[in-house]
């Protein structure tokens, strides 16, 4: 399977799945799990699936960054 390099925000996907989150926040992709199954993060569960709206993932990382 191919990896995507995306070089922006806009070039990601609506939707992260864990795989990508990891990759974008630098984690293991069980650490990205785990901070999908957290109370306040923004996550969306279609059918088994977790995902996370890339637009929500902007905001929580806005609020959760001291400023």
């Amino acid at each position: 399977m191919k990896e995507a390099i995306y070089t922006n925000f806009e070039e990601l996907p609506l939707f992260l799945n864990a795989e990508t989150l990891a990759k974008l926040l630098g984690v293991s992709v069980s650490s990205s799990y785990e901070l999908m199954h957290e109370k306040d993060f923004p996550v969306i569960r279609i059918g088994s699936r977790l995902v996370v709206p890339k637009e929500k993932l902007q905001l929580w990382i806005d609020a959760k960054t001291r400023k």
